[in-house]
């Protein structure tokens, strides 16, 4: 598949497939991991929308196969990626979009073997945000020799939860919270927990959570790079989450483009963007 670069210049044709297995991702330091994200959206700025059941889901209209290629190539270079507990909520129900990449599919064998060549481990391992301990651990996830690290605010943590996740093969990681005079719970300081890694000797994190948990990473300034797919398409929607949830930030998040891509159509559809934008230098560096 063949793309369009429109930034940097000059314009010129490159290839879809190894796009972000090439291009640069910073170097971290042990006090403080490189952490990115991805979303896919439409023009109007969906990233999920309610379908019949009532459920937040990613529009079957925005989604497509170039996009996916993309998201397990962004995989392929992490040591971990950062879900959130609900993600395992949804995978029991059989609401879950897909399980954690890398995918071991045939179309993607490539990638496993580009993580074999950089003697990276079969899988990256898989970081869970938590607020309440109350979901289990596929069992996949451990035999394709994952290590799962839950990171939680110790006044949560149940010694019966904790028992629970330990047996099913994770370790649980009780942090500080930060205290919240509105309200009876407790947030995870994220920064702690990109620390927390750091110190265990990661160095690329993946967050491949959604619009809230990217809301809370922005909040305290750990987000380098954001990685947005844009389907050139209006596709409405009355309920419907946006690329970024929560409350207005008190000092927004500045980032500059680093590149974009352009796809003239998807299976002779609308086409996409694929823009990449890096945090502004010193941005946020006090929250950090």
């Amino acid at each position: 598949m063949t793309l369009l670069r429109l930034y940097p210049a000059p314009a010129q044709a490159c290839s879809l497939e190894g796009l972000y297995l090439d291009t640069p991702l910073a170097h971290a330091t042990p006090d403080s991991p490189f952490v990115y994200s991805n979303f896919v959206t439409s023009l109007d700025g969906r990233v999920a929308v309610e379908n019949q059941a009532g459920q937040d889901e990613v529009p079957t209209s925005v989604a497509n196969r170039h996009d996916w290629r993309l998201y397990q190539e962004l995989a392929a270079r992490a040591d971990a990626l950062l879900i959130g507990g609900r993600y395992f909520r949804q995978l029991a129900e059989g609401r879950a979009q897909a399980a954690l990449p890398v995918a071991d599919e045939p179309a993607f064998g490539d990638l496993l073997a580009w993580r074999r060549a950089q003697g990276l481990r079969p899988q990256p391992d898989v970081v869970v945000l938590s607020n309440t301990l109350d979901f289990s651990l596929p069992e996949t996830l451990l035999e394709q020799g994952r290590r799962v690290l839950i990171f939680v605010a110790r006044p949560l943590i149940t010694a019966e939860r904790r028992a629970r996740l330990t047996a099913q093969g994770a370790e649980v990681i009780g942090l500080d919270a930060e205290p919240d005079a509105a309200s009876v719970t407790r947030e995870l300081d994220v920064r702690q927990v990109v620390r927390a890694l750091g110190e265990r000797g990661y160095r690329r994190v993946y967050s491949v959570a959604g619009p809230y948990s990217l809301h809370s990473l922005l909040r305290h300034g750990v987000v380098d790079t954001l990685f947005v797919t844009q389907r050139l398409a209006m596709i409405g929607g009355e309920r419907y989450q946006s690329l970024l949830e929560g409350p207005s930030l008190a000092t927004p998040a500045g980032f500059s483009l680093a590149s974009l891509y352009y796809q003239e159509s998807v299976d002779g559809d609308a086409g996409q963007l694929f823009a990449r934008f890096d945090r502004r230098p010193g941005a946020d560096a006090a929250s950090r």
